[in-house]
């Protein structure tokens, strides 16, 4: 995945996100759609891992997921933002947030942030970190995050029905991901049964059928 690192330079963010905080915006334009243009900018040259689906594509079904479960307009924008932090520029792009959408946008963006650290901490003890987090998160800090971990899995069963296990190769943490997406589940559902949750819990439970019924290994001939 490559990553434009000039893009997270924060004087020029600053410049190119205009939010609701002390800015001129044009007549009658939103946060929210500051806030796509905002995502536009910072993941301009990133896809989706394994594919040539731009991520943008990601961000914005994010945002639209949040919305059709009741998302805010705070909300929304987070959810346009959400991996802002983690894969463009870390506390430095956390500031810029900030001071052009809020302190809510800001810390709802934060809660969708396992690290942000560059090199990322190591993966098993980093997703155990943030599925804690989970159990202990505002409702705002967790409907982002769910309608993101909703795309993300159903954007795995797609892939996984057309390049099956090959698919893992894709993520450090490999067919562990398994494990920490149903561990999301479980700590979101913690909080109670919503629409999101249950949404995800199906969409994960079908990639763990899929998985499932990869066929072992033919066993081997015996040579006599």
């Amino acid at each position: 995945m490559e990553i434009d690192l000039g893009l997270v330079d924060v004087d020029a963010q600053r410049r190119r996100l205009r939010g609701r905080r002390g800015s001129v915006v044009g007549e009658g334009a939103s946060g929210a759609e500051h806030g796509c243009d905002g995502d536009r900018d910072l993941h301009r040259t990133q896809s989706r891992k394994g594919t040539q689906v731009p991520y943008a594509a990601h961000l914005l079904a994010v945002a639209a997921l949040a919305l059709e479960h009741g998302a805010d307009e705070d909300e929304a924008i987070a959810a346009l933002l959400h991996d802002a932090v983690e894969d463009q520029g870390g506390p430095g792009t956390a500031t810029m947030i900030r001071d052009r959408f809020g302190d809510r946008v800001a810390e709802i963006v934060l809660a969708c942030t396992d690290t942000d650290v560059v090199p990322k901490p190591p993966w098993r003890p980093r997703k155990e970190a943030y599925v804690a987090h989970i159990r202990v998160a505002s409702a705002s800090a967790r409907l982002v995050p769910a309608c993101d971990k909703l795309h993300n899995v159903r954007t795995l069963v797609a892939d996984y029905r057309v390049v099956g296990e090959a698919l893992w190769d894709r993520f450090t943490g490999g067919r562990e991901t398994l494990w920490y997406y149903r561990a999301l589940v479980d700590a979101f559902a913690s909080h109670g049964r919503t629409p999101v949750v249950d949404e995800l819990d199906r969409a994960v439970t079908d990639l763990e059928n899929l998985s499932r019924r990869v066929d072992p290994a033919p066993p081997r001939l015996s040579s006599t």
